[in-house]
């Protein structure tokens, strides 16, 4: 798709508002689901550690 300015590029012919929405949606779920593993893996690097000290 070709765009001739960067208005154009927002408003992708009036469904630039569902466009963005769904880019916006996809990258906090990724972000969010990162944070929810590293979160897990710290938690259980944690629980591994003190009952490795028992």
């Amino acid at each position: 798709m070709y765009f001739t300015s960067f208005e154009q590029l927002i408003s992708m012919d009036g469904h630039g508002f569902y466009v963005w929405f769904c880019y916006a949606c996809f990258v906090l779920l990724v972000a969010g689901n990162i944070w929810a593993a590293k979160h897990r893996q710290q938690r259980l690097v944690k629980q591994i550690k003190s009952q490795l000290r028992r």
